[in-house]
């Protein structure tokens, strides 16, 4: 197993070549052992995150609304997470769930972000929220199919840019700093958060931008490949705010009529044209580990260590992407190498030896 980190920085030409060669080196670390995810219950991450959790009552907020878009008939729900005590958010995160998901499902992110002094707004979608999961079994695969159709893809991201709009326009306004606000999403979530951040798609033959102004730096979370068959550097050509990508070495997805191979997540990431971008992948753990649920190989300490250390990644992302501090990333790089197969970033490439 490899044991230490060695960060290099490099020079634009080489950065492609390097980064080949760290992927290659990388790829054949061993996979953890269940003695092994047990150890890394003791990183600072997984001991800070339980911290946080016994005293959430009296450090955070958490608001539900239940808005309806009149233009479209509508509804969208959201629940926002903020620091208590009417302490301004140091940034605004707004969340999309994946397929079936909901407004509550990624709760943990959004209650350690508002324990860091962000404030997070989670958006639940209607036509592909958890209400996919309910009715004939014998007709839950057509459900999931209509949840991913392209339109609905597109009604996600009216609903984010509706949510922002109210959010924004209301009496929590005064709680965020307008200038640091960041999408975030898990799977379908991590799609509606590129279309949010500039990636395109294409309507009557062209290729068309989504992208809201608003949004400075995204979190992709187990990030799918779009649904259309242009070129992933032409679709993402747009996207140039920060980007970090969370992952693993079995970050499967399969739904009806759909599959997506763990090496979509590297592909995706290289196609990404953001001015600095992040990939963590972690050397276990299936698709829904990141959303509270797991499969039989998944164990509980493996879940525990992986949703900390991504809720104090993203945390540090946040923090380097606002505040321009990289300190907390690159520590978090040295402290998970244990749990890591891989860490890339755009201007340096961490080599796991």
């Amino acid at each position: 197993m490899r044991t230490s980190t060695t960060i290099k920085t490099l020079a634009a030409g080489s950065l492609i070549g390097l980064l080949l060669v760290s992927l290659t080196g990388c790829s054949q670390k061993q996979a953890l052992n269940s003695v092994v995810w047990q150890q890394q219950l003791n990183l600072p991450s997984v001991q800070h995150s339980a911290e946080v959790a016994q005293s959430l009552t009296s450090n955070i907020e958490e608001i539900s609304f239940d808005w309806f878009d009149e233009a479209r008939q509508r509804v969208v729900p959201a629940l926002l997470f903020k620091p208590a005590h009417q302490q301004k958010a140091k940034a605004l995160i707004v969340f999309s769930h994946g397929l079936g998901g909901s407004k509550e499902r990624y709760a943990y992110l959004g209650q350690y972000w508002a324990s860091q002094g962000y404030a997070s707004l989670h958006v639940q979608h209607d036509g592909s929220d958890r209400k996919v999961w309910r009715g004939s079994r014998l007709l839950l695969p057509f459900r999931l199919m209509d949840a991913a159709d392209e339109t609905e893809a597109l009604a996600r991201v009216q609903d984010v840019k509706f949510a922002l709009d109210r959010i924004l326009a209301s009496e929590y306004a005064a709680n965020f700093d307008p200038q640091h606000i960041l999408m975030a999403g898990h799977s379908y979530g991590a799609n509606t958060s590129m279309l949010l951040s500039g990636a395109q798609v294409e309507q009557d033959g062209k290729l068309v931008s989504l992208k809201d102004e608003r949004i400075k730096a995204a979190i992709l979370i187990s990030a799918p490949p779009f649904y259309n068959d242009q070129p992933l550097d032409q679709v993402l050509a747009g996207v140039t705010i920060p980007t970090l990508h969370i992952t693993t070495t079995e970050d499967e997805i399969k739904v009806p009529g759909y599959y997506s191979a763990p090496a979509d997540r590297f592909e995706l990431y290289y196609a990404m044209a953001s001015s600095y971008k992040v990939l963590a992948v972690f050397s276990a753990g299936s698709h829904n580990i990141f959303s509270g649920w797991r499969r039989d190989s998944d164990s509980a300490p493996q879940q525990l260590v992986i949703k900390a250390a991504t809720q104090a990644l993203s945390s540090a992302f946040i923090e380097q992407v606002t505040t321009g501090d990289g300190r907390a990333m690159s520590l978090w790089a040295q402290q998970h190498q244990p749990v890591l197969s891989d860490f890339i970033r755009s201007d340096l490439v961490a080599v796991l030896n």
